[in-house]
């Protein structure tokens, strides 16, 4: 958050303002069509938060996205079908809106626009990646009953997606969504988090399902700087409300690492259930941060998906002129589950560094090679990103 505003007398204004700008270029080379895409975005987002005044405080947020220079690239909406989609349409809009109030330290609650990250947001996320993320109407209960435990529930009836309130599938209206989420945190062990996700949208109604699962993530430190990281999860997910398709499908993570330095090194197994006919789906998560930067696996496909992948980093410390940059490369190799058909291979590359406390460069590269599953792909990405 910013520095307070001061008011003419010297004294802090009941509120905080807040400024963040991200202007991106991407590329995309996608081997069925006979363009390649190029857009240039600037995201413009602010807002102003309150202070708390008897537990009571609210946050209003606008967001523009601006398109700079020519529209070679199909953003879902403009009808430029023979581009690659990049998904990030212009666009003025009211992004979040809420009242919180904090009768108790360990309660919360919390009534309007919000975006939601749960976990590591493969079931539910803001999908910040894009210019315009996905927000939430909902209503949000939060409690901490002990030290190490946090209790959410929240009903939401509307979706806010990243494609704008132009596009058809921009907006899910009258959603019955019931989410609840349980986390504890145990000493020596790590995280265990505990869910149930009851999605019922009537405008689609092939992403309606219950999904339950559990998840355990923690690190542990084995001398030095040296630790071991691991992550393990399931789930199980069915069928809800109007969903045509009935289904019992299961979702499997197995992600082992460790880190040591400034290095970070992780392998993992994500297996998504296909029977065929129908696979497994997650439509409120951040999809980009999973089974590839490419976007090719953002619906699964009927013969669902395992994703065997192995993960590098290296952040530079203190000491080092390069101090804050980070190097990551990722490597996937893609299959079905219900038969033998090998989708593709995919390898991500990744460089973060910041300029000043408020200023980052990001450069991004995906390049997908299909083999039986989609067409090959290449996508490039330099972001520049200021905060206020």
């Amino acid at each position: 958050m910013s520095t307070p505003v001061l008011a003419q007398d010297g004294d802090a204004l009941p509120f905080d303002p807040y400024l963040d700008l991200r202007y991106r270029l991407e590329v995309v080379d996608q081997e069925n069509l006979p363009e390649d895409a190029t857009a240039s975005t600037l995201r413009i987002r602010g807002g102003v938060e309150t202070d708390e005044w008897n537990g009571l405080s609210a946050l209003v947020e606008g967001e523009a996205v601006v398109r700079l220079g020519p529209e070679n690239f199909n953003d879902t909406v403009n009808g430029q079908v023979q581009f690659p989609v990049i998904a990030d349409p212009s666009d003025l809009l009211l992004n979040r809106a809420f009242v919180r109030w904090r009768p108790d330290p360990a309660v919360e609650v919390l009534a309007g626009r919000q975006k939601i990250n749960l976990d590591n947001q493969r079931w539910i996320g803001s999908v910040d990646w894009r210019q315009n993320d996905q927000t939430f109407d909902l209503a949000q209960v939060t409690v901490n009953p002990v030290e190490g435990a946090s209790v959410d529930y929240f009903h939401a009836w509307r979706v806010n997606r990243i494609f704008g309130p132009d596009s058809p599938q921009g907006i899910w209206r009258d959603t019955d969504i019931h989410n609840v989420h349980a986390t504890y945190a145990i000493p020596s062990v790590g995280t265990v988090s505990a869910y149930g996700y009851f999605l019922d949208i009537p405008v689609s109604p092939a992403n309606s399902s219950q999904t339950l699962g559990v998840r355990l993530s923690g690190a542990q430190p084995i001398g030095g700087s040296t630790k071991i990281l691991y992550a393990a999860e399931y789930a199980n997910q069915r069928d809800l409300g109007l969903n045509p398709a009935e289904f019992s499908l299961d979702y499997l993570l197995l992600e082992p690492g460790i880190s040591s330095g400034g290095f970070t090194i992780k392998t993992g197994y994500e297996r998504l259930e296909g029977n065929g006919a129908f696979a497994l789906q997650t439509p409120l998560a951040t999809l980009h941060a999973f089974n590839g930067w490419a976007d090719k696996f953002l619906v699964t496909p009927p013969g669902g998906l395992r994703d065997l992948y192995g993960d590098i980093s290296y952040r530079f410390g203190d000491g080092s002129p390069l101090n804050g940059l980070l190097l990551r490369g990722i490597v996937h190799d893609f299959d079905a589950t219900s038969t033998d058909q090998s989708y593709g291979q995919e390898i991500n590359l990744l460089a973060v560094y910041p300029i000043q406390a408020n200023l980052k460069v990001l450069l991004k590269f995906a390049h997908y090679k299909a083999d039986e599953f989609a067409v090959d792909t290449t996508k490039g990405w330099l972001s520049l990103q200021m905060t206020f």
